[in-house]
């Protein structure tokens, strides 16, 4: 309960949120931190403190690429907390899910 809690955390805030929706879209390939704030228009110092957020959470992976850091949703971690929110679906009312 506390890795969903600090996951949804992490996402209940709007810039993280679009990040993380946006490395979702790139996939594996994910994003350098410098062209993910220069596609949100966020200085960088700033951004550093948004992707520290999601990368505490374990909603992203970095990478090293030469000089540059790359940024990738974490796809495994997502899918586990979705099962877990969800794991009761529909419990109670069996056959209406």
């Amino acid at each position: 309960m506390a890795q969903a809690v600090g996951a949804l955390s992490a996402l209940a805030q709007e810039t993280r949120l679009q990040i993380f929706r946006l490395l979702v879209r790139k996939g594996q390939a994910g994003m350098a931190a410098g062209d993910l704030s220069s596609h949100f228009a966020i200085p960088p110092a700033t951004m550093s403190f948004h992707l520290k957020e999601l990368t505490s959470a374990n909603l992203i992976i970095s990478k090293r690429e030469g000089r540059s850091i790359i940024y990738s949703a974490n796809f495994e971690r997502m899918r586990d907390l979705m099962s877990y929110l969800l794991e009761n679906c529909c419990a109670e009312e069996r056959g209406k899910c």
